[in-house]
């Protein structure tokens, strides 16, 4: 299973919540603050999981158009887009069906052979369901919501830019989630971003340090805080 990230690297950014890893981007003052990261709208359906990290595999989906065929070519370029892309992958589904909330675009039997091609999680604006079972399997859900029925699941393109919650993931982008929410890591600071979540830390425990400390001044406290 190939990688553009080393080994070390990916099990670096694992260990990071969410949170910490969005502080740590700000830094580099290359996107806005607004910018980037999902909202609480897609929710992490296994939070006992932990942090997810991999490369997106993205396509636009459909689950609630009545009466539309499969497509097994799209089938297959989605069974491939996660054969051939780097390792660890990440599904992100846009749902473009006319009724979102009533789609399932993953289950037991997807979550099963998406996991056997090395991918950790699916991300998508839709449903998901077969909780208890893809549960089992360890697989990462992030979701609108739950959803019995599968619909009339299908592909309508596979490793196209798409677009969830005001914000566009390409094939290929760096995914890093937890029970927090998901954000985007733009690859151009990858190789920094530990020595950043580190400044992170420090300055978060000192801060925290002085405001549970007997030697609190509201000036001071206030000057600290915006001093970065």
């Amino acid at each position: 299973m190939k990688s553009l990230l080393t080994k070390q690297q990916v099990e670096e950014l694992r260990s990071i919540d969410t949170p910490t890893l969005c502080n740590a981007i700000e830094s580099f003052n290359i996107r806005d603050r607004t910018e980037g990261f999902l909202g609480s709208k897609i929710r992490s359906i296994t939070p006992e999981f932990g942090t997810m990290f991999g490369y997106a595999v993205t396509a636009l989906v459909d689950a609630s158009t009545p009466g539309a065929p499969p497509d097994p070519a799209t089938w297959k370029s989605w069974v491939m887009a996660m054969f051939d892309a780097p390792k660890p992958c990440v599904l992100v589904f846009k749902d473009i069906g006319p009724n979102p909330e009533k789609s399932a675009h993953c289950g037991e039997v997807m979550a099963t052979l998406a996991k056997k091609l090395g991918t950790v999680g699916l991300i998508t604006d839709g449903g998901v369901r077969d909780i208890n079972e893809v549960k089992r399997l360890g697989f990462h859900y992030f979701a609108a919501g739950l959803v019995p029925a599968h619909g009339t699941t299908r592909f309508i393109e596979v490793n196209v830019p798409v677009e969830i919650d005001g914000v566009t993931v390409k094939p290929g982008d760096l995914i890093h989630a937890d029970v927090n929410g998901v954000t985007t890591l733009p690859v151009e600071i990858v190789d920094r971003i530990m020595d950043a979540v580190m400044k992170v830390r420090v300055r978060e425990a000192k801060l925290m340090e002085y405001m549970k400390s007997e030697q609190l001044k509201i000036q001071e406290l206030i000057d600290r805080v915006f001093e970065h």
